[in-house]
């Protein structure tokens, strides 16, 4: 059973975090450096962007997650990507390793980094490593820290995002929190969406990727904002067994429920950037019920929540259906159009407005008001399988343009 908690990436045991503001932004005087630090290894598990553009801190956290055996540190970076930036960058990534390994005494290879921001821009590595050195003696395993470093991290978003829960493994209280950034450029494959988490379980290094590499595909790859996937997409999971519960090393019930409630933390997380899309003003969620196949579900939930003028139509509170039968048609899963039932549901209620492919005799007014509500639910069911699967998006506005139209100025 997951319990939700409060909390971020403090919440498990033997985690600290810190903020600061280093000055990589321009004109801002906000935080935009974090800092996570276990006090003893942690093994890890990560899954990355599938752009073949990806940025230097990509290519050095790959490096050590497949290849360490242990992690101690992450820092984060919100203001410049360090992506395409050449030996320069790699080097960059280097440097801030060789940072943190000084001010906190551990080895170069059991430290990780994550940038977001601007692609291009070499990193200012003065104000990194001050930061980095500011930053250290900070340190806290408070639940104000952990909200200051989600802050801290973020670009376009427009809140934080952290997700915490416990659950029990072998008569042991086991802490799962995280925290995420993301609001723009993201699409199913990852997104430009940076994701952290901790946990005090202990878990075998091979089943925690396991793990969240599955999690991942049902979660971060089933969202989209734009349709744009990013050069930076990250997500780490840092298990320090500080918890003490008996060491998950095979599928056994203490693996479900540690699934379970890693698979909420991400999915959540997953929704809260979905929710946060640049200019948008709800979460829209696309289930597809009864498909042939779970590759024919996912395709069809996705093609919906990425449809232009699905997201548009949606922002516009506008019950236009005919939309989102495109969207299924093109998406390239298998179904019968003939079969599709679409309901449109949200707090204000539920209402059918297709029916085997035809249009029911429904109320605009009461569709109109379904869709001015947040989250908007959109429910297809194809009728010709047995297997479900979930997108969330967002709807499309006036704002999205204007923020990106003027992101780097």
């Amino acid at each position: 059973m997951v319990k939700i908690i409060d909390g971020g990436v403090t919440a498990a045991n033997g985690f600290a975090a810190a903020s600061t503001h280093a000055g990589i932004k321009k004109n801002s005087t906000k935080d935009d450096m974090a800092f996570i630090f276990s006090k003893v290894g942690c093994v890890t598990a990560g899954t990355f962007t599938l752009n073949k553009v990806f940025a230097a801190p990509v290519k050095w956290d790959k490096a050590r997650v497949y290849s360490e055996d242990l992690a101690r540190a992450v820092v984060i970076n919100s203001g410049v990507a360090n992506a395409c930036t050449g030996k320069e960058g790699d080097d960059a990534c280097l440097m801030e390793a060789e940072a943190i390994s000084e001010a906190l005494s551990v080895p170069v290879n059991s430290c990780l980094v994550a940038s977001t921001g601007v692609i291009g821009a070499q990193l200012p590595m003065t104000e990194i490593c001050n930061g980095i050195k500011a930053m250290a003696p900070s340190l806290e395993e408070t639940r104000e820290a952990a909200n200051k470093a989600a802050v801290a991290i973020m670009t376009t978003d427009t809140k934080p995002k952290e997700v915490a829960v416990e659950v029990e493994l072998s008569g042991k209280k086991v802490t799962i929190g995280g925290m995420c950034k993301g609001a723009g450029m993201i699409h199913p494959n990852m997104a430009t969406m940076l994701c952290f988490i901790t946990t005090d379980a202990a878990i075998d290094k091979k089943l925690l990727q396991e793990a969240t590499s599955a999690i991942v595909d049902d979660s971060f790859n089933m969202i989209s904002v734009d349709g744009d996937t990013s050069t930076n997409d990250t997500v780490l999971v840092l298990a320090n067994g500080l918890a003490e519960n008996a060491k998950i090393v095979s599928k056994d019930e203490d693996y479900k429920n540690f699934y379970e409630g890693l698979s909420y933390v991400l999915t959540e997380l997953s929704k809260k950037i979905a929710g946060d899309g640049e200019g948008c003003t709800c979460l829209f969620e696309a289930k597809v019920l009864n498909a042939k196949t779970k590759k024919d579900a996912k395709i069809l939930a996705k093609s919906v929540i990425t449809s232009s003028l699905t997201k548009a139509a949606i922002f516009g509170h506008d019950a236009n259906w005919g939309r989102i039968l495109c969207a299924l048609g093109y998406s390239g899963g298998d179904f019968d159009p003939e079969k599709v039932d679409i309901f449109f549901e949200s707090s204000a209620g539920k209402l059918q407005i297709v029916k085997d492919g035809v249009a029911t005799d429904y109320s605009e007014e009461k569709a109109s008001e379904i869709l001015s509500k947040n989250p908007v639910t959109a429910i297809c069911n194809v009728k010709d399988g047995e297997y479900d699967a979930t997108a969330w998006g967002c709807d499309l506005t006036f704002d999205y343009v204007k923020i990106n139209a003027d992101y780097r100025s």
